[in-house]
């Protein structure tokens, strides 16, 4: 099991190494990042979920909610006793809970898991029912009228939503594309892994953004509210839940993931924790290629 991290620790440090000595110059993490994001990731995905019979784990989702809920719902009690805004709370909470999906997650899925179906249900879960009660407690947070339209078509606007959505809709009507669809799409998305990961050891090297100042504790305890809380609280329901073992590992090990780097995006849109957030992602990241070793050993 071990084994199947070496991929990823190699092309992570690579990543760190360009970035280190700039071998991509300063817009380098940027730059991959929207290739990831809006081309390579929605490809893949597509990819993937188009050829993927669909299938609702409900009590593998169920435990992952569970374990979501839970840790976010601690993550934000403690931002209000330390008398933090709403808007600082819920980026604390988004912090602790909101998983790295897309960028991290297939990668780890494929390499770990050996497929990226349950993780589609979390990356769903997350932008359809996590991501809007997130953008009201924060519009709440910020004075900011709510804008029913701009939920309703987050999936549209979002292409690592709208990728698997599509993915999944043609799985669906056991549709398949014609291969001059599906033979460049499927080209694209064999991008997607190995830049997202060099991507990620670019975000190491801690460039392109303020670094983390005046917020290390905050830092530490919602890294930690991440990497060992949620997984456990997902791993404990799980097991009450009866998941099968193949399910447990893919639902913990997507539970174990760093924190999302939205995190730090919608930090910095709401100018509401933008440090923290910032902070989170990158020490959560770093620590979670241990983490989710550890955690991939211990449940192989």
């Amino acid at each position: 099991m071990l084994a199947a991290f070496v991929p990823i620790w190699t092309l992570t440090g690579l990543g760190w190494l360009t970035g280190r000595y700039r071998l991509l110059g300063e817009d380098a993490e940027r730059v991959l990042g929207g290739f990831v994001f809006h081309l390579a990731m929605p490809a893949a995905l597509f990819t993937v979920l188009s050829r993927t019979p669909l299938e609702f784990h409900a009590r593998a989702l169920g435990a992952f909610a569970a374990g979501t809920a839970a840790t976010m719902a601690v993550a934000f009690a403690l931002a209000v006793r330390a008398r933090r805004t709403t808007g600082e709370a819920t980026i604390g909470a988004m912090a602790a809970g909101y998983v790295n999906s897309a960028n991290l997650g297939i990668p780890v899925a494929l390499q770990v898991v050996g497929d990226a179906a349950f993780l589609t249900e979390v990356l769903l879960f997350q932008v359809l029912v996590i991501t809007p009660v997130l953008l009201v407690l924060l519009d709440r947070g910020t004075g900011r009228r709510l804008r029913p339209g701009r939920l309703l078509t987050l999936p549209l606007r979002n292409p690592v939503i709208a990728g698997p959505a599509l993915g999944a809709l043609c799985a669906g009507l056991g549709w398949q594309p014609p291969g001059a669809v599906a033979g460049p799409l499927a080209l694209l998305g064999a991008a997607a892994v190995p830049t997202a990961l060099v991507t990620l050891g670019l975000s190491l090297t801690g460039g392109g953004g303020p670094r983390p100042t005046g917020a290390g504790g905050e830092v530490a305890v919602l890294s930690g509210l991440k990497l060992v809380v949620q997984p456990l609280v997902a791993w404990l329901a799980g097991l009450l839940a009866g998941v099968g073992a193949a399910q447990l590992l893919a639902l913990v090990v997507c539970a174990a993931l760093p924190t999302a780097q939205n995190t730090y995006l919608f930090a910095r849109e709401y100018d509401s924790g933008t440090a923290v957030a910032r902070g989170t992602v990158i020490v959560s990241t770093a620590l979670s290629m241990a983490t989710l070793a550890l955690i991939g050993w211990l449940l192989s």
